[in-house]
């Protein structure tokens, strides 16, 4: 009896471990997706800002130091209310989806 118990305990915690993973992998995807969507065309896929859109509006490549030591509220700013020519996203983006996108910018940091 007491081995099912234990089975029984195991295969929750397996199951539960299996849910958060594809959680946060999903929540990882959909951050990669939103980029595409709203910011890859000027910053590019890489984050390096060498679109044609990028280098004419000289915009900052993700990876520098200079975008990467701003703090997270800094470019949640930046990207809710807009910067230069930069359209505002406060009211077509969510909260936390502007969380994801400075999430997915912090990445650009690693590579």
């Amino acid at each position: 009896m007491k081995f099912r118990q234990i089975d029984l305990w195991v295969a929750v915690a397996v199951l539960a471990s299996c849910l958060l993973y594809a959680s946060a992998a999903s929540a990882q995807g959909g951050a990669a997706d939103l980029y595409k969507a709203k910011c890859a065309g000027c910053h590019g896929p890489d984050g390096s800002a060498s679109t044609p859109a990028g280098k004419s509006l000289k915009i900052r490549d993700f990876h520098s130091p200079d975008v990467q030591k701003q703090t997270d509220a800094e470019l949640s700013d930046t990207i809710s209310a807009g910067k230069g020519a930069m359209p505002a996203y406060k009211g077509k983006l969510t909260d936390d989806q502007i969380k994801q996108l400075v999430g997915y910018i912090r990445t650009f940091a690693q590579k």
